[in-house]
């Protein structure tokens, strides 16, 4: 039978790149029972015995204390799942913050082995940890590795192996005061066989706290909870404290003493990332970069070095593959139509969309780089500044930061926002931000803006960045307004982040954070933008003409002209009430890659310029009047309701269908309203005329101006509120 170990430890102490090192390709990627929190395991085999051991990758926290739903995960997990061992890694150079949870993770009842994590890096600072020492002080023991490098996970796993073997727990001691201590042992008796032997320390320490959760667990009799909050009340009357603190500050007192003897500090001023911190973390100059940084991702992404990558998949393998594709068919007499589905509707709407395969992994490679050398979550840290201006935390830029790659993880990462209304805030506008999806309709449009004057419509310029930025202003502006209404009033979340040492990344960990990414799309392309091409065809391929339905010759008589026709006047303010576009558009709800292979098919150039970009996009350029209506097309279906994919997550992570349908009516009406202004001021601007439209535009930016300097009628209550917390 096999050994299942898990893995703990803090966010960003290296637990995810030990998992990965240690499990390779044996993943298994899933959610926990009945919630949306990512369950990883993998499988191995001891090097020393053969033994297949499953490992664990349990959610990153900063304590057992059920306050977020991955404290839920981890604690339940840990404690009712009960794996035969735990590798609790803690950060070397971040130990003493990392040992508050190794204090509470000791208590359970199960075998530890402290896998002391980025050993490497504490040797560079300076500083030492005498790991005798501390083997000593916890009672289990202590490795030191280093994920990133691979060194000493194999006799990690081996003496977790062997703990879980002797399955011999020891009882943690000296982390309490004699006060506590004595508490603990009463509320014990009071426990009596309520809990397992080795689990009863736990439970107590659970029931002293006025853990909620735990009391109604073990549904005690009357008795026994008399007991309980006998100890309760003397403790906290002895101490002139709650229990909950009280048990908080003698666990940070016993760490403090477990620093001053087991580790030895260097002296040294600031170490390589302290100073690197300095400049990239400062208050001026910290955002600055962070655009910087960003606008050189998306230059070199869809500019340079993924442009180049483009044009070899749109002229040589996507048009290598419909021509060969057409002969084929033809040789086996296909029919017209056949032929028609596969090479125009099948391959040529697919490869409108693979033809940007290079960008977007460039994209998701770049990203996975600024995560994994540890850059993303500095700017977290910086955005939190400002997103707390607005009525955010920087827990609500993590999300956005992720979605840039895929709105749905983006949209699940909201998940550790603790305050309900910053997590739906969240939810709503993650999608704002352009994802790896969208970049093939920004690089498209983009093109055909840049290329409006010029006539050259192969490069979008700046345009990715360009709605990078508008999608973080368009989150801060839907927060502003709708953080001044009662359902979304209250003060931002608490932000707490572990800030690990800058390192080199891991070449296999980008590499495989990089591939999940685009085999995501790929999948995706594979099934839902398949069935998208193939319905898109239908509807540009047949109709009525002549009197009777069939193929037609002209698209305008096909049943996508018609309901795109029908519904183009709800448009036509956009700039843009072209049946083409309209359809291009509601193609995007199903997945927005289909905004492009739409526009391929519907295009109407011959078969093998189709992969052409510049092509396709000169023959597009005549559906919009202006290069405000352009601007506004894309503008619209970067803000609006994202894919289906993307707004099945939504449901889930909202959990409430009064809320989930007021997400999609608020994205689609922002979208529409922003656009609505984009295009109508730009025409203005253009030499347009003043009209009905613009009347309306005029209108909606007076009401977004209300919306975002009126005073805000619950700020007394926020006050209120953190008065009563202060207290």
């Amino acid at each position: 039978m096999a050994i299942k170990i898990a893995l703990a430890g803090n966010p960003n102490c290296g637990k995810t790149t030990m998992f990965n090192a240690l499990t390779g390709a044996n993943q298994y990627v899933g959610n926990w029972p009945g919630v949306t929190v990512e369950k990883k395991e993998g499988k191995l085999k001891s090097a020393k015995s053969g033994e297949e051991i499953i490992i664990t990758d349990l959610p990153g926290v900063y304590s057992l204390s059920p306050y977020t739903l991955e404290e839920v995960v981890s604690r339940d997990y840990l404690v009712h799942e009960k794996p035969q061992a735990i590798i609790n890694l803690v950060d070397a150079t971040n130990i003493e913050r990392n040992l508050y949870l190794t204090t509470q993770i000791l208590e359970i009842g199960i075998p530890v082995v402290i896998a002391l994590n980025m050993a490497d890096l504490l040797a560079k600072s300076g500083d030492k940890i005498d790991v005798k020492k501390l083997s000593e002080i916890f009672g289990c023991e202590v490795v030191e590795t280093s994920a990133l490098k691979g060194t000493g996970l194999k006799e990690v796993v081996e003496k977790a192996i062997e703990a879980a073997k002797k399955n011999e727990w020891k009882n943690p001691v000296g982390i309490f005061s004699g006060s506590v201590e004595n508490a603990i042992e009463k509320v014990e008796e009071a426990v009596g066989d309520a809990v397992d032997a080795d689990q009863k320390r736990w439970f107590a320490i659970k029931l002293l706290e006025k853990d909620s959760k735990v009391i109604e667990q073990l549904h005690l009799p009357a008795s026994a909870m008399a007991a309980v909050n006998t100890e309760v009340t003397r403790l906290e009357k002895e101490m002139d404290d709650d229990t909950e603190s009280i048990i908080t500050d003698e666990r940070y007192t016993y760490i403090g003493s477990v620093i001053d003897r087991a580790v030895k500090k260097s002296g040294k001023k600031l170490s390589t990332s302290d100073k690197i911190d300095k400049i990239v973390t400062n208050r001026i100059l910290g955002i600055p970069i962070f655009a910087a940084v960003m606008w050189f991702v998306y230059y070199i992404c869809v500019s340079t070095l993924g442009t180049m990558g483009t044009d070899w998949a749109n002229d040589t393998f996507g048009g290598g593959i419909q021509e060969w594709a057409g002969a084929a068919l033809a040789a086996a007499g296909a029919s017209d139509f056949i032929q028609s589905l596969v090479v125009d509707g099948i391959l040529g709407g697919l490869f409108a969309v693979f033809g940007f395969l290079p960008q977007m992994a460039l994209l998701f490679l770049m990203l996975s780089i600024l995560e994994d050398c540890g850059y993303m979550v500095r700017i977290a840290f910086v955005m939190d500044r400002v997103f707390r201006h607005f009525g955010l935390s920087g827990k609500s830029f993590i999300p956005l930061l992720i979605a840039s790659g895929c709105g749905i993880p983006g949209i699940m990462a909201s998940k550790t926002i603790e305050n309900d209304n910053d997590r739906r805030l969240t939810i709503m506008t993650a999608t704002f931000i352009p994802c790896g999806a969208k970049l093939p309709v920004i690089a498209l449009l983009g093109g055909i803006m840049v290329g409006w004057t010029s006539g050259d419509y192969s490069d979008a310029g700046n345009t990715a960045f360009l709605m990078y930025a508008l999608g973080i202003v368009c989150v801060l502006v839907a927060a502003i307004m709708l953080k001044k209404t009662k359902p979304f009033s209250g003060e931002a979340a608490p932000f707490v982040m572990e800030l690990p040492a800058y390192h080199i990344p891991s070449a296999k960990t980008v590499l495989m954070h990089t591939w999940e990414r685009l085999w995501g799309f790929i999948k995706k392309a594979g099934t839902i933008l398949f069935l998208a091409c193939v319905i898109m065809w239908i509807l540009s391929t047949f109709g009525f003409e002549n009197g009777s339905f069939g193929m037609v010759e002209d698209t305008e008589n096909c049943l996508m002209a018609i309901l795109g026709s029908a519904l183009a006047w709800i448009f036509t303010p956009l700039g843009w009430g072209k049946w083409q576009c309209v359809a291009a558009a509601i193609s995007g709800f199903s997945a927005k890659e289909g905004i492009v292979s739409t526009m391929g098919v519907l295009a109407n150039v011959s078969e093998d310029l189709s992969e052409e970009t510049d092509v396709v996009a000169a023959a597009i350029r005549d559906w919009f009047p202006t290069m405000a209506a352009a601007f506004s097309f894309l503008v619209f279906n970067l803000l609006n309701s994202p894919c289906l994919a993307a707004i099945s997550t939504m449901a889930q992570q909202m959990q409430s269908r009064k809320w989930f349908w007021f997400a999609i009516i608020f994205q689609n009406v922002f979208a529409y309203c922003v656009a609505l202004m984009f295009y109508q001021f730009g025409l203005l601007m253009e030499g347009g005329s003043f009209g009905i439209g613009t009347a309306a535009a005029v209108v909606v930016l007076l009401g977004f101006l209300y919306m975002l300097f009126r005073p805000d009628p619950y700020k007394n209550q926020k006050k209120a509120s953190r008065r009563s917390v202060a207290a």
